[in-house]
């Protein structure tokens, strides 16, 4: 599962750039990025027209296409550190590469994209730097909802909402609610997740309905676990592929149970500037993998 023809480092990559000081978070500027790839990239506003679908690669094949895609978005502080400018500038970026990327799955066929936005772990980073990630994600909503929704986009998020502002639970609710009939892409947006969250979560409702007497302990498998992990909000709850950028080789606590065999790809191109062509070699790669699922072709 793992790809060994996708561009990976030899080295070890950059490490991260430090986002614990509110001088990391100064006043953003269009002017700042003048003359950079970001400015080429569509803005967080909403257009007028609709995005034009991409036809589709002639090295890629429509009935090998993956179903679900999940990616770690990674590299957006190590761009803006490249680039002298503040992770904040990195952080708006990376947004129009997803955005860029929900277009690619809209125009060829894929059904469900799960991003990693934010993870439980990330609540420990300091305060300044996750208050602007979640007033990036609501500006973003807030921003792209009319365009989802003609787009025939449907929004779901997974995580412990529990711990999110209430302003963002309130604006999670309606985005969910808004396109719930929406059927050409669900994007699946991980905010407040982990893998491990996700399994106990499964496990405490599995406990209760033990305790309450609607199941019986033996007849616990692995089906009841998994329609009580949160990707069941999804036809399609297991990802065919997993792409992560910017060169890391783990999952980081991301769909522990559902990537069970999931298609892993690693690309080291840091997540603002991971386009179409990147994408291509990750669906081009996957297409040309056999998927066994632990059994043997005769």
């Amino acid at each position: 599962m793992l790809s060994l023809r996708c561009p990976v480092p030899l080295l070890n990559t950059p490490s991260s750039p430090s986002f614990y000081s509110h001088s990391y978070y100064p006043p953003y500027h269009r002017s700042q990025t003048q003359g950079l790839a970001v400015t080429k990239r569509r803005s967080l506003a909403v257009d007028s027209a609709e995005p034009k679908p991409e036809p589709m690669p002639d090295e890629l094949a429509a009935e090998l296409m993956p179903k679900h895609v999940a990616v770690i978005m990674d590299g957006n502080g190590r761009w803006a550190k490249l680039k002298n400018l503040p992770p904040s500038a990195g952080h708006q970026a990376g947004v129009q590469s997803l955005r860029r990327l929900v277009t690619l799955c809209c125009s060829w066929g894929i059904k469900v994209l799960t991003v990693f936005a934010f993870s439980t772990d990330n609540w420990a980073r300091p305060k300044v730097e996750v208050d602007f990630l979640l007033r990036l994600f609501e500006r973003t909503i807030n921003s792209e909802i009319e365009a989802f929704k003609r787009e025939g986009i449907r929004i779901s998020v997974i995580g412990d909402s529990s711990k999110l502002p209430e302003s963002v639970q309130r604006l999670i609710g309606s985005a969910e609610e808004d396109t719930k009939q929406n059927s050409k892409l669900q994007l699946i947006v991980a905010l407040s997740y982990s893998g491990k969250y996700d399994v106990v979560q499964a496990c405490k409702s599995v406990a209760k309905k033990v305790k309450d007497g609607d199941l019986y302990v033996d007849d616990i498998d692995e089906n009841i676990i998994e329609q009580e992990l949160e990707t069941n909000c999804t036809e399609f709850p297991y990802p065919d592929l997993l792409i992560r950028t910017s060169g890391e080789l783990r999952v980081s606590n991301f769909l522990l149970w559902q990537l069970a065999y999931t298609e892993l790809y690693f690309n080291r191109e840091l997540w603002p500037d991971f386009g179409k062509d990147e994408f291509v070699d990750a669906l081009s790669s996957f297409q040309q993998r056999q998927r066994r699922y632990g059994g043997r072709h005769s």
